[in-house]
């Protein structure tokens, strides 16, 4: 039932989808929906925190077992594009964002979001301007995935020009890197 929310939620957003098309879509009648759940919000917040789950998880085990300080960042970095490059699950991550004008999803979401950030830091012993910069790049990765432009963000997976430094680490090889996120 969840992943036919998560499919029905990242369709249609919070707002137009509609518990009966949840139901219909998992092959179950709409009362067991409310059996389980207390309503559509925390059905939803269950379909966002089974996205946010897999992403944490995706990165704990791209960082697992690293002895180079820097690298659990970078393999965080690189698991990402196969992550997004499944359309529904990256539309439900950026429709929990949209649904945050509901005041109980934006602190479900924000508190998510903090603990998602808490998780990088912790595998990764990033700095804030890292963790910023990281974050930043992902959205931009989300933005130019949905929208098909994946070449804007292409840089972002390839071999930097430079061998790095103290400030700019450099980043692994386009060869070691998930493959590109797919097409929208």
């Amino acid at each position: 039932m969840i992943e036919a929310a998560i499919r029905e939620f990242a369709e249609a957003g919070y707002a137009a989808a509609s518990t009966a098309a949840i139901a219909k879509r998992a092959g179950i009648s709409q009362p067991y929906i409310y059996a389980l759940f207390s309503g559509k919000r925390d059905l939803f917040l269950a379909a966002h925190d089974r996205v946010v789950g897999r992403i944490r998880a995706n990165f704990r085990d791209a960082a697992r077992g690293e002895t180079d300080p820097s690298a659990p960042l970078h393999r965080m970095g690189h698991a990402y594009p196969e992550l997004i490059a499944d359309r529904v699950e990256l539309l439900m991550q950026l429709q929990s964002y949209a649904a945050a004008g509901d005041p109980e999803i934006r602190r479900h979401v924000a508190r998510s979001f903090r603990a998602l950030c808490d998780d990088i830091v912790s595998m990764s012993g990033a700095t804030p301007r890292e963790l910023a910069e990281f974050l930043a790049s992902g959205m931009l990765a989300n933005v130019t995935t949905i929208l098909g432009l994946q070449d804007i963000c292409e840089p972002l997976w390839e071999k930097p020009a430079c061998t790095g430094g103290a400030d700019h680490p450099p980043s692994p090889a386009a060869s070691d890197v998930a493959p590109r996120p797919a097409g929208g």
